[in-house]
């Protein structure tokens, strides 16, 4: 992993300057949108405990991503879109000050006890003393894969389980929950379980969706993943979550399937 420096130093309010850390995977000249989603959760939290006294908890992430970003200093503005009493739907945008490069959709819920209920229909996977170590950069470039240590299990094609967590602080200087911390590393599953090589195929996703049964704890997040190519140029990247713990929900990526023309 890299030098413990954060992936986004705050400038004002609303204002971050992205570092080198969040190089991209297809293109090291634009962000990596994977941080950025961490960011996003950290100040729709940060705005929640402004605004409200009482617990909320996050549900559902659903990010667009409208498009490419630079690696020049973002804001991210948060309203609530569906105000409420035990279910609040809030809306965040990451970008320039003329263009939205990301927008989340969260759906905020109060807790209560359900203890008593408590039960996984997900799998287990092996934990992360239990894979191998793997480097994300023998296959992708860009500071963001830099900046994960991954120990994974490659079943084939398209298909793997692995663990990644980084020594990367999110925002320098400031304290991060467990949620926008693991949010940061979700966008990772796209390029974990590769189908076919980066050279060969582009194969960018378009958005992301994770649903959440509990927060995740600890350092590691866990995934279970699976790609699926169709033959009109779409595809999908379906993962389980998992904490050290166990499963704690599932995430969605749309796939834009683009082969590599030679020469270009």
């Amino acid at each position: 992993m890299g030098a413990c420096v954060a992936y986004f130093e705050r400038l004002g309010d609303r204002w971050f300057d992205p570092t080198s850390h969040t190089t991209g995977a297809w293109d090291p000249a634009v962000q990596h949108i994977g941080p950025s989603f961490g960011l996003l959760v950290h100040e729709v939290e940060g705005d929640l405990r402004r605004r409200r006294d009482d617990p909320m908890v996050i549900s559902r992430l659903t990010y667009e991503i409208l498009g490419t970003v630079p690696m020049d200093p973002v804001a991210v503005d948060v309203q609530v879109v569906r105000p409420g009493r035990t279910i609040e739907l809030v809306e965040a945008t990451y970008g320039l000050a003329d263009r939205v490069g990301v927008r989340l959709r969260a759906w905020l819920q109060q807790p209560r006890d359900t203890t008593e209920l408590e039960a996984v229909g997900l799998d287990l996977i092996p934990g992360p003393t239990d894979m191998p170590q793997w480097d994300p950069t023998s296959v992708w470039q860009g500071g963001y894969l830099a900046s994960a240590e991954v120990r994974r299990d490659s079943v084939g094609p398209g298909r793997a389980r692995y663990w990644v967590r980084t020594d990367v602080p999110l925002v320098a200087g400031e304290s991060v929950g467990g949620l926008a911390r693991s949010a940061a590393l979700f966008d990772i599953a796209n390029g974990m379980a590769v189908r076919a090589a980066p050279e060969d195929v582009q194969f960018p996703n378009i958005d992301l969706t994770a649903h959440l049964f509990r927060e995740p704890r600890g350092e590691w997040v866990g995934f279970d993943t699976r790609v699926s190519f169709g033959p009109g140029g779409l595809g999908l990247t379906s993962s389980t979550l998992h904490d050290e713990s166990g499963p704690i929900g599932t995430l969605a990526q749309t796939l834009t399937v683009r082969p590599v023309t030679p020469g270009r």
